[in-house]
């Protein structure tokens, strides 16, 4: 369960501070997910890649509507990479702990750390679905967070919008479902769309666009069972299985920026090293796409395939251990 401390917002530099650690947190997670997502074998899992990949690409689209409030407000987006393992951006967590994250290859454990960062502050308890994990705290969630947010940004006169400043838009990146956000009625929307789809609602697994939100998609993976309408209440209830094969997977290791990589084979670390590259020249083209250099959008997508391509090969080149490979590592270096 994503929690955030909640202090007061009693200005627009404190809803900008709110806003910069809500775009760390949805950028913090894509690391770890598509670790998971790239370490299934080729031709396997598909209920669980299909999963994963939404997932994925609902967090890109959290990450711009956030920047596109920010700017609006005249901020200025800055994506930090985080260190993994290491604390979600924020300092944030549950049950007065931080939360850890880790890059962990798909597996049960990848899904329940999913499950840890999207889970709602009330989870709903379908047939066979109550368990230790899920036990609700007084703690705020992300969902308080924007609502705390969103109640500010209410108050705000329209003179605080500033119009078309530093957009991206669905012509540029994910379209029909990016926006831009020029006044408090586009920033409702984008808040609504964040939330709905992370978490759902306390009364509904599905998000606004009818569609299960992360928390129970990773849900159904890691009990590889479908979670299915039926008439009777609360609606829903844990059915087939979904066909996940968690040993179908890449041998990757836990966390590979731990890894001593002057141990570890010429072609792993040149593999390695070429996953850094493209990593840090993808932060580097988002970063200067979210503050108004629209040309480096197309440059950024062209990279996040680079990105791509440089992560299988990770995945597919031996350690020196030759049972287990590195995975992508995730780093940034700045220039």
């Amino acid at each position: 369960m994503i929690r955030l401390q909640l202090n007061p917002i009693a200005s627009i530099a404190d809803a900008q501070a709110m806003l910069q650690t809500a775009i760390n947190v949805e950028f913090g997670t894509l690391p770890p997910y598509l670790y998971a997502q790239l370490s299934i074998l080729p031709g396997s899992n598909a209920p669980a890649m299909a999963r994963l990949q939404t997932i994925t690409h609902q967090e890109m689209i959290h990450l711009c509507l956030g920047a596109n409030i920010l700017n609006s407000l005249g901020g200025s987006p800055k994506l930090v990479a985080p260190v993994y393992p290491g604390p979600l951006p924020g300092d944030i967590g549950f049950d007065g702990k931080v939360l850890t994250l880790h890059l962990l290859p798909f597996g049960k454990d990848a899904m329940k750390q999913g499950m840890d960062i999207e889970m709602p502050v009330d989870p709903i308890d379908f047939p066979q679905l109550k368990t230790a994990t899920l036990t609700a705290t007084k703690a705020v969630t992300i969902g308080q967070f924007y609502e705390a947010l969103d109640a500010y940004l209410k108050s705000l006169p329209a003179s605080a919008w500033q119009m078309n400043r530093n957009q991206i838009s669905g012509a540029q990146f994910f379209p029909g479902q990016i926006f831009a956000v020029n006044n408090y009625a586009d920033a409702h929307r984008a808040i609504q769309v964040i939330v709905s789809e992370g978490e759902a609602t306390s009364t509904s697994p599905l998000d606004f666009s009818n569609e299960l939100a992360h928390f129970y998609r990773f849900e159904e993976i890691y009990r590889n069972q479908v979670l299915t309408s039926i008439p009777a209440n609360p609606g829903y209830a844990w059915g087939a299985p979904l066909g996940v094969d968690f040993a179908k997977s890449y041998p990757a290791v836990n966390d590979p920026q731990l890894l001593d990589y002057s141990k570890q084979p010429e072609a792993a670390r040149a593999a390695q090293q070429a996953c850094t590259v493209a990593y840090t020249a993808m932060v580097d083209s988002l970063n200067l796409a979210l503050n108004g250099d629209a040309a480096q959008l197309g440059i950024a997508v062209r990279r996040m395939f680079d990105l791509r391509m440089a992560a299988i090969h990770v995945l597919q080149t031996p350690l020196a251990d030759k049972s287990k490979v590195a995975g992508p590592a995730f780093i940034y270096h700045a220039a």
